[in-house]
Formats: structure tokens, C-alpha cells, sequence
């Protein structure tokens, strides 16, 4: 397993971008999952939407892990 280099503290890289990138991707996929689920008629997660939308993300992730190449 190679060692991901890290920033200089208070300071953000190119590959750091790219990773909060990927991470706000990830958390916007989840939210629109959970927004076409929401639409289907009698599905309703009330208080537990933020569970929802959490798990909805993990989901995206592993999409994401699953086609890609590595």
C-alpha cells in the first residue's frame, strides 16, 4: 500500500481537492437517491431522513469502488 503524501497544515493540494471533490460527490449522489425515493408516492422517512441520505452515500461509494478500475 502506497503512503498518500499530506499537505502542509492550513494548506490544501491539488490531489486534496480532488479528494473533497470526490467526497461532495459522493454526498450529493446520496441526497438524490434519497430525493427519488422521496417522490415515489407512500414512501416517507420523516425523522429519519438523515439516516437515509448517510446511507444512501455509502451506497453511492460502493457503486463508485465497484466500476471503477482499482
Amino acid at each position: 500500500m502506497t503512503k498518500t503524501p499530506i499537505s502542509p497544515r492550513m494548506s490544501i493540494d491539488a490531489l486534496g481537492l480532488k479528494k473533497v471533490g470526490k467526497g461532495l460527490l459522493i454526498a450529493v449522489g446520496g441526497a438524490v437517491l434519497t430525493y427519488i425515493v422521496e417522490i415515489i408516492p407512500g414512501i416517507s422517512f420523516g425523522e429519519w431522513t438523515p439516516i437515509v441520505v448517510a446511507i444512501a452515500s455509502v451506497i453511492v461509494n460502493f457503486g463508485r469502488k465497484f466500476l471503477s478500475s482499482y
